[in-house]
């Protein structure tokens, strides 16, 4: 695969003529590469800017263990051409659909088993060239960890859902894929699961990625899946060292890297058969976080991250929405709407406000003024994020 600098002005020319243009009318623009993450956040109906002609590879440096391309890039794209040199992306994005684009994953934010070890998708953007409400492409960062030249706005970007100002490229830090995996598989009860999960996270295990499913009673049992990644001789060690404290079975290779990809992409049977009238929250939680008793959940829930991140379907009314977040609230975290069925009033609010959180209501009057420093026409407020 060769890589090289895109021609990009004429299609860099088209996004600020559409930019002003929506500019001028005030009517805004929702950014979008594949729409393969089109349902996430709230729901909005504007004019499509389509980033996927923007396209291409433009600098790959494995020695530096750097990647740079334009937003409309297809992921497989960028995937592919680490594993071509046994690089990965750690915060293993979802990609939900083949047509998932860079530019997506990175507005979207979201991260996929090995976020809990390898850090947030933020934390591995070096810099970015935007474009901004008034048509101006502006860089910022770099290509190296150690840029602390200014405030980093590159790191604005991951979550902001188009919501800030469009993405043209981005730099990102990769890391090697580990030497050696292993995943192992047992069960016992939720809270037996999270207690030794937060033991081992404060201990040199290489522990990689972890997955509990079961019932929402916290005393029954369920299956709890770990992932062992990195030297050899570490995941060697580990194995009888996490046997020696609970009986596990070590999947096959392909099973485990089956288990993982389904995980990440919300093919696991935890995540599908979502009814027309439900919705899969997502609960975000710090870490010793024991088992929450659930109101209307149903019967399976889903742990990743060690308990940072936990999933299950439930009623979409507004009253168990607002359960679900003062729950998540009095525990330090928030709570999502991530996904809707198909009966579910679109309208409805996907996410918890920063007002609603004591820990981050003071955010709010940062997040106007950046918005309006950057987009001050608006050509971006579809409120997809609030």
């Amino acid at each position: 695969m060769s890589y090289g600098k895109v021609d990009s002005n004429p299609q860099i020319d088209q996004f600020r003529e559409q930019i002003l243009a929506a500019a001028q009318t005030q009517t805004p623009l929702s950014i979008q590469g594949g729409g393969t993450k089109a349902w996430y956040g709230n729901v909005n109906t504007f004019t499509k800017l389509d980033t996927r002609a923007y396209s291409g590879i433009l600098e790959y440096q494995p020695e530096e263990l750097v990647i740079t391309a334009c937003a409309g890039t297809p992921l497989k794209d960028i995937t592919a051409a680490l594993a071509e040199k046994n690089q990965i992306l750690p915060f293993e994005p979802p990609h939900f659909g083949e047509g998932a684009t860079f530019g997506g994953a990175i507005a979207a934010g979201l991260a996929g088993p090995g976020r809990i070890t390898a850090g947030n998708l933020r934390d591995f953007v070096l810099g970015a060239r935007i474009m901004d409400g008034k048509g101006q492409a502006l860089s910022f960062g770099g290509k190296v960890m150690k840029n602390v030249a200014g405030y980093d706005i590159s790191r604005l970007l991951p979550g902001s859902l188009g919501t800030l100002a469009l993405l043209l490229e981005a730099s990102v830090k990769v890391l090697p894929k580990p030497a050696a995996t292993a995943t192992l598989r047992c069960s016992l009860p939720q809270a037996r699961a999270l207690t030794l999960l937060n033991e081992w996270a404060g201990q040199p295990i290489p522990l990689s990625a972890s997955c509990w499913i079961g019932s929402t009673s916290s005393d029954q049992v369920g299956e709890l899946t770990i992932r062992l990644a990195g030297a050899v001789a570490a995941v060697k060690s580990a194995i009888p060292l996490i046997n020696s404290v609970i009986n596990t079975t070590e999947l096959d290779p392909n099973v485990a890297t089956a288990f993982w990809t389904d995980l990440r992409e919300q093919q696991l049977s935890v995540f599908t058969n979502l009814q027309d009238d439900e919705t899969l929250y997502r609960l975000a939680l710090p870490a010793a976080c024991g088992p929450l008793t659930l109101s209307n959940g149903q019967d399976d829930i889903a742990l990743e991250w060690h308990g940072q991140q936990r999933w299950f379907k439930a009623p979409s009314d507004d009253t168990t929405f607002t359960a679900i977040k003062n729950l998540a609230n009095i525990h330090g975290g928030h709570a999502s709407r991530f996904r809707q069925g198909s009966h579910v009033d679109p309208s409805k609010q996907r996410f918890t406000l920063l007002s609603e959180q004591t820990h981050s209501a003071a955010l709010e009057a940062v997040q106007a003024r950046l918005r309006a420093a950057f987009d001050p026409a608006g050509v971006f407020a579809t409120h997809r994020l609030p």
